[in-house]
């Protein structure tokens, strides 16, 4: 035991230094940590270094593997198109309100399926699982439940910090840390449905290219990873952007990358007011605005938000030919309303028993906003 004490404390030690250890290094040691075969104290000091480090694309896949193979119950929805998955990192300076899952089920009711993967808030107080939850979607139910949402309703949310998804050491070891690692990239990886398009944002515009390129080493067909600045360009966001310019990577089955910029002028929507986009940190508040954005009662700054990181996964599904005709389009959805139906048809396809009482709670709360 000694020896496996040193020989995991001189790559914590590799990755303090500043070298990086490999994809095959980093999945053997995260099979130690997942299977707590290290003490605590080790364990916490691998996840920090290997973050501070800047993983590379093959550490980064290191990580999703070992996660993937011995701690994720694989469930795969059977629908004749795309899955497709869309999420943020976290651990960014402009903490916005929950844009990705509003997102997801605006391109939803466009006729994408979606089969998301998230976490409880971990950097910040309102994440994909707290916010489905209040809304009334069972995020504590066994895979299969997920799987027939995404069937039927065209979404749904595994959950990455419970048990029933990643039974061995996942959901313990995010219950434990209020930090972000690469747990928040890697760990969001680790999707039980294994889409074949992600759109990802990151914290960090460093980090863009080589999740792009971890993507495309998974076998994503399409991807796109983006970075959004505010209007100084010093401050980011893990979404595409309304205050400023968003720096995004973005592939295709042809495997090559590319890099570019755009500006929300390019996408044909305003320059957004910050404090319009930054969360209230409180879940009750966040919904009752996530409903009324669905509602196509909202025609401001979060509006746009939604719509801009909506166009991504229109886009790369074939259903829009362009960023510019995914916002447009994701626009209609908007105005029309339908997003709230869809999210009704979530919250009764995601349940493990009636879903009854909590539709009921939703129709109230839509009557409140």
């Amino acid at each position: 035991m000694d020896i496996e004490l040193r020989e995991f404390g001189a790559s914590v030690d590799a990755l303090i230094r500043g070298e990086h250890i490999g994809r095959a290094r980093t999945r053997d040691m995260f099979r130690e940590v997942l299977l707590n075969q290290q003490p605590d104290l080790q364990q916490g000091a691998f996840l920090a270094a290997l973050t501070s480090a800047m993983p590379t694309p093959e550490e980064i896949a290191g990580a999703w593997e070992a996660i993937f193979e011995i701690d994720t119950i694989k469930a795969r929805p059977e629908v004749d198109a795309y899955l497709v998955e869309n999420c943020g990192t976290g651990m960014d300076r402009i903490k916005t309100f929950n844009v990705s899952t509003l997102s997801s089920v605006v391109a939803a009711a466009g006729g994408v399926y979606m089969a998301k993967h998230g976490a409880r808030a971990i950097t910040s107080k309102c994440g994909i699982v707290d916010m489905a939850e209040t809304l009334g979607v069972d995020v504590e139910c066994d895979v299969s439940v997920v799987k027939r949402s995404v069937e039927v309703a065209g979404i749904g949310l595994f959950n990455g910090m419970s048990a029933r998804v990643h039974p061995r050491a996942l959901y313990r070891i995010l219950s434990q840390i209020r930090f972000g690692t690469i747990l928040n990239v890697a760990g969001s990886l680790a999707n039980p449905a294994s889409p074949e398009i992600g759109v990802r944002g990151v914290y960090s515009k460093e980090l863009v290219l080589p999740l792009a390129n971890t993507m495309r080493e998974m076998g994503y067909r399409k991807g796109m990873v983006a970075h959004g600045l505010d209007g100084s360009g010093e401050r980011g966001m893990d979404e595409l952007s309304t205050l400023g310019s968003s720096i995004i990577a973005e592939f295709h089955e042809d495997g090559e990358i590319i890099r570019y910029e755009i500006s929300p002028s390019q996408m044909g929507l305003a320059v957004g007011e910050e404090k319009e986009i930054l969360s209230t940190l409180d879940r009750d508040t966040e919904a009752l605005r996530f409903i009324r954005v669905l509602l196509g009662k909202e025609k401001g700054s979060r509006r746009d938000m939604v719509a801009l990181n909506t166009a991504p996964i229109l886009y790369l599904n074939g259903n829009a030919p362009s960023l510019e005709e995914g916002v447009a389009q994701a626009l209609d959805l908007l105005e029309s309303g339908k997003g709230f139906d869809k999210l009704k048809d979530w919250v009764r396809a995601q349940s493990s028993g009636d879903p009854g009482e909590k539709l009921e709670r939703l129709e109230r709360m839509a009557q409140r906003a």
